[in-house]
This record gives C-alpha cells, sequence and structure tokens, in this order.
C-alpha cells in the first residue's frame, strides 16, 4: 500500500512538473515588458511604452539626465529615487505595459 502511495506521488510530481515549465514559458510570453525586466531605453524608444512612463512619472522622458538610465530597469532606478519609483508605482506601470502586445 505505502509502496502505491510513493509511485503515485512521484508520477503526480512529475506531471506537476511538466506541467509548470509551459506554464512558466507562458507568463514570461504574455509580460512583453516589465519594469524589472526591460531597460529604460527600450522602453523610451517605443512610443506606448514611453507614453506610460510618462503617465506615471511625470516629466521622466524629458529629464536632461536620462539618458544615463537608459541602460538601467525601473526597479534598479528604484535604489536612487525610492519615493519616485515606488513598489505601488512600477505596479501600475507593470499593469500598463502588461496590455501592450508582445515586442517585435
Amino acid at each position: 500500500m505505502f509502496r502505491k502511495l510513493i509511485i503515485a506521488s512521484a508520477f503526480a510530481v512529475s506531471m506537476t512538473a511538466g506541467l509548470a515549465a509551459p506554464v512558466a514559458v507562458a507568463q514570461a510570453a504574455s509580460a512583453a515588458y516589465s519594469a524589472a525586466e526591460t531597460d529604460i531605453g527600450t522602453l523610451l524608444d517605443n512610443p506606448e511604452t514611453k507614453a506610460i512612463l510618462e503617465k506615471h512619472v511625470p516629466g521622466m522622458t524629458t529629464n536632461p539626465q536620462i539618458d544615463m538610465a537608459r541602460p538601467m530597469t525601473l526597479k534598479q532606478v528604484q535604489t536612487y529615487e525610492p519615493e519616485k519609483f515606488s513598489d505601488e508605482v512600477l505596479a501600475k506601470i507593470d499593469a500598463d505595459l502588461a496590455k501592450l502586445p508582445a515586442k517585435k
């Protein structure tokens, strides 16, 4: 009886592991842009994502020092400007970014 339970448990775990990978890939594919992963330069170069940045952080896209931040992510910039780039602001940016179609 115990052996059957172990075999059934092992089978269930192996089936779950097999299903988890496609789910993770699908979630990653659905989020074309993110505050934690996409560099600011990429966000500035796309008119749609640039508008989202300007909506949530007014003046960011026209700041004379923005070019220095191009290789960084919004999450990285948060360490320098925690009030302006709070977790709440980044979550709102991510929510709007998630509505956009995938990057080409």
